[in-house]
């Protein structure tokens, strides 16, 4: 069993950056491959990132590739996502999941689930 907990959000401008945190509880955060994922209003929670066990593969979403970064930290139980040219599409609540599956986007692989952080990103 793995508790996720989300901080970091906010609201910023368009072209501002925000870092989130996802820090573990539970079982050691190296046991599984991590992501994030958003969910605006009314539409479908989509893939974000997702990151290895051990750092060395990273993938993103098209829509992210080259302005957000993935990272984690194991001995500090805690993944970040670097949010960097924000934009309004990137308005939604982020959150963290751990998966025993590496490099998946599909969130019915996910296994544990943060509550999420909130970013609102203004035009």
């Amino acid at each position: 069993q793995v508790q996720l907990v989300e901080s970091g959000g906010g609201l910023v401008q368009a072209g501002d950056s925000l870092r989130l945190s996802c820090v573990a509880s539970g079982r050691t955060l190296r046991t599984y491959a991590m992501g994030w994922f958003r969910q605006a209003p009314g539409k479908e929670r989509e893939f974000v990132a997702a990151i290895s066990r051990t750092s060395v593969n990273t993938y993103y979403a098209d829509s992210t590739r080259g302005r957000f970064t993935i990272s984690r930290d194991n001995a500090r139980n805690t993944v970040y996502l670097q949010m960097n040219s924000l934009k309004p599409d990137d308005t939604g609540v982020y959150r963290c999941a751990a998966s025993s599956v590496e490099g998946t986007m599909k969130t019915e692989e996910y296994d544990y689930w943060g509550q999420g952080a909130q970013v609102t990103v203004s035009s």
